[in-house]
């Protein structure tokens, strides 16, 4: 059979040496899914794209004050923190009251942290002898559908492993830079390098070795760019544009780590501190540390960094190379500072111990408020991406939180909880859902890893599916 006859499957990838890019969801490839769903013994026709489960994570809480909305149901007012989801409101679902049981032992941030995604007791400890009691919500799914992706899945932050012990609570620090867990004892490493993040998706390692590195200054795109031809050649007019616009996305993404890269990189010859924080971070340093007095004007550094993995997370799914991927804003106990946020003049960490000093809540509030704003541009690229009868957002889940309360009092009550996208038509957003106090968040989780087709009848404390999230309006058997 040639290539211009052979059947255009989901699991097509552009090829060249050293290069694997994956492809969106585009028509062509429909008549290859019916077909596999005939021989299976599917129903012909069940083409619907499959759920995604992002959990981000940032620390330290929030403002207790400024968080809840008013109202339930879908006559809600989102507070002053959830105000950037005001664009969203109808595809995100406010949870109020969640807890996680098994941290209301221990203090600090380390023991709420390290379980947020466990629902378990971590085993105290000043040692490497780490035991979270559990395996996280996340790696279970990937145990169960990780099989079906090239990555099982993807674990992304952007502050280098903390090591040493927090003398304050008796715990190493190494728990509060892990969210994900494959067994009790095994945290899974984040990937904190945007450029090794983003060759984990698009590079073969056995390919760029062949030719002793030259190709791994070449664009990716380039090294596929006679498969890319090919396939132009073998799809219609639609296919043809969103190929171009995911291409140009994949291309956009590379641009901005390279030019991150050597911007820092020349910047910071001279600075011996600075090019350790570069070759940790993939280009990246702290600005505030290493250029005061020029720190709001090349504020960017962090932004950009988060946005990028953001990006990442965004074309891992797109490309359904993963349906499975966490990210942390920050480790427990950060302190990075938020300087460049218009009326903020300090750290993270130091205004969520706020003392209820009104000074002090609002520069929380402003950084809280920033965390969320760029959960909702994630969003709002997710809407931008159509994918078979809706968008890549109507096939997600994406959850956001943090594993604290209340800084100040490191509460673990009522957990700051959004989780947004309609997971393939099952879940009924645009509503602020209040439960009874300390309702197991591992509920939210049983509900999740149904959705993303990991089912599961029980997880940590839970002690069923958590109620309300049904979309009345779906048909159809579990999507994942």
């Amino acid at each position: 059979m040639s290539s211009k006859n052979r059947p255009i499957t989901r699991r097509t990838m552009l090829r060249g040496v050293g290069a694997l890019v994956g492809l969106p969801l585009l028509e062509a490839m429909r008549p290859a899914a019916e077909a596999l769903a005939g021989v299976a013994g599917g129903e012909a026709g069940d083409d619907r794209a499959p759920v995604r489960m992002a959990c981000l994570f940032w620390p330290n809480g929030c403002n207790p004050h400024t968080w809840t909305p008013k109202g339930q149901g879908k006559d809600f007012e989102l507070s002053p923190i959830l105000t950037p989801l005001a664009r969203h409101k109808d595809d995100v679902l406010i949870l109020t009251h969640l807890s996680n049981r098994g941290t209301f032992t221990g203090d600090g941030h380390y023991v709420k942290d390290a379980a947020w995604l466990t629902g378990t007791t971590i085993h105290r400890t000043t040692g490497s002898d780490l035991n979270s009691g559990g395996i996280s919500m996340d790696q279970l799914a990937a145990q169960r559908i990780g099989v079906l992706t090239p990555i099982p899945s993807l674990e992304l932050g952007v502050e280098p492993v903390t090591t040493g012990v927090d003398t304050n609570v008796g715990y190493t620090r190494l728990y509060g830079s892990h969210i994900s867990w494959s067994s009790p004892t095994t945290p899974v490493a984040r990937e904190i390098n945007p450029k090794l993040a983003f060759d984990r998706l698009f590079r073969s390692g056995a390919g760029a070795g062949r030719q002793a590195g030259r190709d791994d200054d070449r664009s990716v795109l380039d090294l596929v760019a006679d498969d890319a031809r090919a396939l132009r050649d073998r799809i219609g007019q639609d296919d043809r544009r969103k190929l171009d616009e995911y291409l140009d996305s994949v291309r956009a993404v590379e641009r901005r780590i390279a030019f991150e890269a050597s911007d820092r990189q020349a910047r910071y010859r001279d600075d011996a501190q600075a090019r350790k924080d570069l070759a940790a971070l993939g280009g990246r340093v702290d600005l505030y540390k290493h250029d005061p007095g020029r720190f709001r004007e090349r504020s960017m550094n962090h932004a950009e960094h988060v946005r990028l993995m953001l990006d990442i997370i965004l074309l891992a799914f797109q490309t359904d190379s993963t349906r499975v991927a966490t990210f942390m804003f920050g480790n427990s106990v950060s302190n990075k500072n938020f300087s460049f946020l218009e009326g903020v003049k300090g750290g993270h960490h130091q205004f969520s111990h706020h003392e209820n000093n009104p000074k002090k809540l609002d520069q929380y509030q402003r950084i809280t408020t920033w965390h969320i704003e760029q959960c909702a541009q994630l969003l709002d690229r997710m809407k931008q991406i159509r994918e078979g009868d809706g968008t890549l957002l109507d096939h997600s889940m994406v959850l956001f939180g943090s594993a604290l309360r209340d800084g100040n009092e490191h509460s673990p009550h009522n957990l700051p909880t959004v989780l947004a996208g309609r997971a393939g038509g099952r879940l009924a957003l645009g509503r602020h859902l209040v439960y009874g106090k300390d309702t197991p968040l591992c509920n939210l989780y049983v509900s999740m890893l149904d959705r993303v087709g990991a089912p599961v009848v029980r997880f940590a404390d839970s002690t069923g599916p958590l109620a309300g999230l049904d979309n009345p309006k779906y048909v159809g058997s579990a999507a994942g």
